[in-house]
């Protein structure tokens, strides 16, 4: 029988910390009120199932995760192009762009993508 776990502890720290940071983000998101719009809807399920999949070792799962990191990029990229790189220099930005960017750079991190590419199906 198969079993669905929620973190993997067999797997490299790297993953481990992206599955946390995916769970966080979905309850964070929830609360203040994400799933109260369709988009932010999509965002908690995606966070939360991009964790739960990468967990059990799903491709799927991996490559949702990059995704979701992908789209949590997205509004400080748009912040950059139409304010300038001066406003990238507040420390309330640097300090939003904290989670999402860790998030982006442990799933594309060698050790992740390594792990993936030979364990996941």
């Amino acid at each position: 029988m198969k079993t669905r776990r929620w973190t993997n502890p067999t797997q490299p720290q790297t993953l481990q910390i992206a599955v946390f940071l995916l769970y966080i983000n979905a309850v964070f998101t929830a609360l203040l009120g994400g799933i109260m719009s369709p988009l932010g809807l999509v965002l908690v399920i995606g966070q939360a199932g991009a964790g739960f999949g990468i967990a059990n070792e799903k491709r799927w799962g991996y490559w949702l995760g990059v995704v979701i990191a992908t789209i949590g990029l997205v509004p400080f990229i748009l912040a950059i192009a139409s304010s300038g790189v001066g406003s990238a220099l507040s420390f309330s930005f640097l300090l939003s762009l904290i989670m999402p960017l860790a998030l982006f750079g442990l799933l594309l991190h060698q050790q992740s993508r390594e792990y993936q590419r030979i364990w996941f199906s």
